[in-house]
């Protein structure tokens, strides 16, 4: 069976229960989903896939988290060109703007946001956020 890579970051759990929800939608579709946190993925394995999904909150003064996150994705960036990536994760402040810059880096290496944008929810997320996360993991499993 196809497996489908859900990477992610979470200290709250509300990105984490995004990514579960991501979980769903793939094996609801029929595939497998791997669900990985960030520190036991890795970028090389991950740059092999043409479709998965990446998860991160909110941090600072709306960045991706620096500790794992960060140079995770900048591992990643170079090896994207032409792959499918959906995006999520939760914020407590801002307007989004995090998500809004890594959409930007996903496009600037060559790759396709899915949906066009990523999937964002303020705090932990309500119905609609974990729906919108079903819907996104079934889309990927299709493609």
């Amino acid at each position: 069976m196809e497996q489908i890579s859900i990477v992610y970051w979470s200290q709250t759990g509300n990105t984490e229960a995004m990514a579960l929800a991501v979980a769903e939608g793939v094996k609801a579709a029929g595939k497998e989903a791997v669900l990985l946190p960030v520190a036991a993925a890795s970028a090389d394995e991950l740059a092999k896939e043409n479709t998965f999904a990446l998860g991160c909150p909110a941090m600072g003064a709306e960045v991706l988290e620096e500790g794992e996150m960060e140079p995770f994705f900048t591992n990643l960036e170079e090896n994207i060109k032409g792959k499918k990536i959906a995006l999520f994760g939760s914020f407590g402040w801002g307007d989004g703007q995090w998500m809004r810059d890594w959409e930007d880096r996903i496009r600037d290496a060559g790759a396709e946001v899915l949906t066009g944008e990523g999937i964002i929810c303020q705090n932990t997320p309500d119905e609609k956020a974990l729906e919108a996360c079903r819907s996104i993991g079934s889309q990927m499993a299709k493609l």
